[in-house]
């Protein structure tokens, strides 16, 4: 006998699927159910009942905790029919339709979702123009020109110097004088316990959304600060490497939560940023964007005067993939934090333009993992970007990113055309 499912169960018994409603043939369901031969031998396949089945055929979509047993069945042979290969992209909807219908679809799920992109009070945070937070800069020169910043920039973030100055180099001088102080607390200490002193790494965290500029200013804010004497070895750490293997998330089909807080292996980024914090010295995993994977190599971090650490979950509430906490937040081990913050209505276009950017680019190369995507025409590759944005990645802002906001010590703004208009500094 079949086992049901819990969702399949209602009021004590089996809800029963209407058979008289409308299924979308080039819906993801449907063009994966037709490369195992269609309805009943699809259900037969998986080992879920026609019902079930149908379902998802209505609705066009599956259930993203049922895609890695369905790729594992595709890989038995005989399970498909002739010819066909199932892949993981085949699960995403690139149906292109009117397009002021779905940019309609994506405000109004936005405007049920979204909270205030704005923080909430100035309670705990003290708001800056541009213009005030310029006048902090104090005398700290410019280090940096116009062919720094080319090297620097990100693929789709025209920051310019004007912003530089304005922008980054108080926030230097304010981490600068941070920097300072948490040495001389750090002696304090050491001389009460009676022990030598050492210099422990500051650590200083980056958070935002995909596609806000996260690594842009991680980039920028590195290559200013190793510039003041004080403190030029500063090293940079992206949360990336502490996802989870593609092969593992797969087994637990946790590949369309990819980003999401149960992708990352919370307990291995808590013991790197331990070590840090108790000998200066840390081992990081890489992560390699073009093949969309853990790679084998490592990052060795050893004693630097600063380090920075950037990725969507580093302000998160550290949760493992079983649901249970770590005795430890990432944010205990930092000094310092920034979220990156913008309208998600912006992040979402320019999540749009990096991807279809590059899709001309990077995904040309044939051994690259979207490689994919690089041949299919261009208003169904910007269909495949929007539906990404709005099923993946504006979920993961809404649920974790955005509520972990607060918690930073700056919040920087940015508005429309990615220009920083403002900043929030907490006051505690």
């Amino acid at each position: 006998m079949v086992a049901r499912n819990d969702a399949e169960w209602k009021c004590g018994r089996v809800a029963k699927s209407n058979p008289k409603q409308p299924i979308d043939r080039s819906a993801p369901a449907s063009v994966v159910a037709a490369k195992f031969g269609g309805l009943s031998r699809f259900s037969a396949t998986i080992g879920k009942p026609p019902s079930t089945v149908h379902r998802w055929l209505v609705r066009g979509y599956i259930d993203g905790a049922y895609h890695a047993d369905i790729l594992a069945a595709a890989q038995e042979p005989g399970n498909l029919v002739d010819g066909a290969r199932l892949v993981p992209l085949d699960f995403v909807d690139t149906r292109v339709g009117d397009d002021r219908a779905m940019l309609a679809a994506t405000a109004a799920s936005a405007s049920r979702r979204l909270v205030d992109a704005l923080p909430a009070s100035e309670a705990s945070h003290t708001h800056f123009t541009r213009a005030d937070w310029a006048r902090l800069r104090s005398a700290v020169p410019l280090t940096l020109d116009e062919a720094d910043l080319v090297r620097l920039r990100g693929a789709n973030d025209p920051i310019s110097l004007d912003e530089v100055q304005d922008v980054y180099l108080p926030l230097t001088r304010l981490i600068n004088l941070h920097v300072n102080a948490a040495h001389g607390l750090a002696r304090v200490t050491d001389d009460f316990l009676g022990r030598p002193a050492a210099r422990r790494p500051y650590v200083v965290a980056i958070a935002g959304s995909v596609a806000v500029g996260k690594s842009t200013s991680a980039r920028l804010l590195r290559a200013l600060l190793s510039r003041w004497p004080d403190h030029p070895r500063v090293d940079l750490v992206t949360t990336d490497g502490f996802l989870y293997p593609n092969a593992t998330l797969k087994t637990r089909g946790l590949m369309e939560r990819k980003g999401f807080p149960e992708s990352y292996d919370v307990r291995r980024m808590i013991q790197f940023l331990a070590d840090i914090r108790l000998t200066g010295r840390g081992t990081a995993p890489l992560y390699s964007h073009h093949v969309y994977d853990v790679r084998p190599e490592v990052q060795v971090v050893e004693n630097p005067d600063i380090l920075i650490f950037e990725g969507l979950n580093v302000l998160q509430i550290g949760v493992g993939y079983d649901g249970t906490r770590a005795p430890f937040t990432a944010s205990d081990f930092f000094d310092l934090s920034i979220y990156m913050d913008a309208a998600p209505g912006d992040i979402a276009r320019w999540f749009e333009e990096r991807f279809m950017l590059l899709r001309a680019t990077a995904f040309q190369d044939p051994t690259a993992f979207f490689h994919k995507l690089a041949v299919l025409p261009e208003e169904e590759a910007r269909g495949i970007a929007r539906r990404i944005w709005r099923d993946v990645n504006e979920l993961n802002l809404v649920e974790n990113i955005l509520p972990s906001r607060q918690r930073a010590d700056v919040i920087v703004r940015k508005d429309a055309d990615h220009r920083i208009e403002s900043l929030w500094l907490r006051k505690l």
